[in-house]
């Protein structure tokens, strides 16, 4: 893998697709912790581990596991034909597993590390679990398997990915917060207060994310 497939990998999960302004992926924690920034940016280092982290885990029961090729171990022990030690079908369960054990360790570690960022946080950090998002990116990295000349090659391209997505995760979570914020002192008609003029702000927000896609 060269390293301006890399790049072109890494900036098109960071800007042009991301995730929450281009994929609408993730709104639940979006809108629920953009508030203030502090909190947005706990999320978004929240999001961006458990990402990075679903990537390489997923990325190795992917190759090892669950594709019926030979480089699974399956067919490596027992012979055969490759195709039948396919799992594929799998996919959905597996990672909502592994991305909701990533959780389970970050909540215990923030209640240990930072309960004041734990309670900030609230019900939004153990939805993490849910977010589509997160589960969205282990399954776009498993196209990366199709073309891969190699493990190795694979979970780079699946981390490199994974790390992107988080970053531009917390890029717009800091966009949206730093906004907000600011709404707090604008005179906003009573209808549009709140959620609604989030809402009309992302889609702002989405709409100049969008002048991106030519730069690729």
């Amino acid at each position: 893998m060269s390293g301006t497939e890399a790049f072109i990998i890494f900036f098109n999960v960071l800007l042009i697709n991301n995730f929450v302004l281009a994929k609408f992926l993730g709104l639940c924690p979006f809108f629920g912790v953009s508030k203030r920034t502090g909190d947005a940016l706990s999320m978004g280092a929240a999001v961006v581990f458990v990402m990075f982290m679903a990537s390489l885990v997923t990325a190795f029961i992917n190759w090892f596991f669950l594709l019926g090729h030979p480089g699974n171990l399956f067919y490596r022990a027992m012979g055969g034909d490759p195709a039948a030690y396919d799992m594929t079908f799998l996919y959905t369960i597996v990672y909502i597993l592994v991305i909701a054990v990533l959780v389970q360790l970050v909540e215990m570690a923030l209640m240990k590390l930072s309960p004041p960022i734990y309670r900030a946080l609230g019900i939004y950090l153990p939805l993490i679990t849910t977010n589509c998002a997160i589960l969205g990116v282990a399954l776009l990295n498993n196209d990366f398997a199709v073309e891969a000349s190699g493990f190795w090659v694979y979970l780079a391209k699946c981390l490199i990915q994974g790390l992107g997505a988080g970053i531009g995760f917390t890029i717009a979570m800091l966009l949206m917060s730093g906004i907000r914020e600011r709404l707090e002192y604008i005179p906003v008609p009573k209808p549009f207060r709140g959620i609604p003029i989030s809402f009309i702000v992302a889609g702002i927000m989405a709409l100049a994310f969008m002048g991106f896609a030519s730069m690729i």
